[in-house]
């Protein structure tokens, strides 16, 4: 699979780290994509539907929640790396992801059918990130206020289900 190395810290705005540094330095954050995909599968398949509903505490989301959150991040993130590789120079918009959440309908949803959706999105990022020249994925932007090379989006968006994922295992399980 395409190795892609990871970003230095003058790619991405400070508050990244969070999820760039979950990630080893070892150029294979598509294979960790794939990795990161089947543990979510397995993990939220073990769990009760009362466990993918719970909230643990008042205004928190459901794991449900959660994980149409990481789907719906990923789209975006994914968007904003198309954008920068092709050499779009946009500032785009950021997004409220509790706006998001609150609409998304995520608990009215069989936790398969939200995998599956969930599936569908890494696939798509997993292709769109494999098919970036070198040069692309050095390419750079503004979202959100926020500088980032497409290569750190890469790491972003497999670090950010891993950031969730730590937060379900510590306040969930």
């Amino acid at each position: 699979m395409r190795r892609i190395e990871k970003p230095g810290p003058g790619e991405y705005a400070p508050y990244a780290i969070q999820y760039i540094g979950l990630l080893p330095d070892d150029g294979s954050v598509l294979e960790h994509m794939r990795y990161n995909l089947e543990t979510t599968q397995a993990l939220l398949r073990s769990l009760p539907e009362e466990m993918l509903r719970y909230r643990y505490a008042d205004g928190k989301w459901t794991i449900k929640e959660i994980l149409l959150h990481i789907a719906d991040d990923e789209r975006i993130y994914a968007y904003r790396a198309l954008r920068f590789a092709r050499g779009d120079r946009t500032e785009l918009p950021g997004f409220d992801q509790d706006a998001y959440t609150l609409c998304s309908g995520a608990d009215d949803r069989t936790v398969e059918d939200l995998l599956e959706e969930f599936a569908s999105v890494r696939e798509a990022t997993i292709s769109l990130f494999a098919g970036f020249s070198r040069e692309a994925l050095t390419r750079a932007g503004v979202a959100s206020g926020n500088y980032m090379s497409v290569r750190a989006i890469a790491y972003h968006i497999a670090g950010h289900e891993l950031r969730h994922l730590n937060i379900i295992r510590e306040w969930y399980l």
